[in-house]
């Protein structure tokens, strides 16, 4: 009787333990992958789509100088409370006027 043959596992027995390491290694140091696309036709561009993709800690990544999620409302409650504060005064100020305009006419 004959067993099936089994691939060799390139990273070890324990290799979730080796995708855990190399995930805290891509997350310590970062890494970037960037590509573009371009569609032409009869050597007029059409379309250019240039895409980049960071993967790296959060830590990393502001030590990059990278955090636009910190300004995002659909990512950072601070943003979001930034958002409507800054809505509420303008909101405030309008009311304001109006209600001066108001009294003028009277």
């Amino acid at each position: 009787m004959t067993s099936a043959s089994r691939l060799p596992d390139p990273y070890g027995h324990d290799s979730s333990a080796n995708l855990a390491d190399i995930l805290e290694r891509v997350l310590d140091k970062g890494i970037v992958i960037a590509g573009d696309i371009r569609i032409n036709l009869l050597d007029i561009e059409l379309l250019t789509i240039k895409l980049r993709l960071i993967v790296a800690s959060v830590d990393k990544a502001k030590e990059m100088g990278i955090d636009w999620w910190e300004d995002d409302p659909a990512l950072s409650s601070k943003a979001r409370r930034r958002e409507l504060a800054r809505e509420n005064e303008v909101l405030q100020r309008r009311i304001a006027e109006l209600e001066a305009s108001r009294e003028e006419v009277e």
